[in-house]
């Protein structure tokens, strides 16, 4: 198992509306399409108050790429992304990490 971490960074204000899009479109088409979520944070304290991190939980790299390359080019996601951002960016920037658990680990 991997973990792959994303940080996005929003727009200033912008924040909301990426945890609304999330809570309200994006979980449901993952789900259709087999891309499971391991947690979601907002920062609390750090850096910056307007992000969010989240991890999802692969079987492998193919299987990354070959979900992430489907979700990408749903239609139903497309159409979601542009009426989200209708009203300008909600999204600074993007980072993602992919870890791979140690023996120790008590997530596997």
């Amino acid at each position: 198992m991997i973990y792959e971490m994303r940080v996005y960074r929003c727009v200033s204000g912008r924040l909301p509306a990426l945890l609304a899009r999330f809570e309200n479109h994006t979980l449901r088409i993952w789900e259709r399409h087999g891309i499971r979520q391991a947690g979601f944070w907002t920062t609390l304290v750090g850096e910056s108050n307007q992000e969010l991190t989240y991890l999802l939980a692969w079987e492998s790299m193919a299987e990354r790429e070959t979900k992430w390359a489907t979700f990408m080019a749903d239609k139903e996601w497309q159409s979601v992304r542009a009426e989200t951002e209708r009203d300008g960016a909600i999204v600074h920037n993007v980072t993602n990490q992919f870890l791979a658990p140690t023996a120790f680990s008590s997530v596997k």
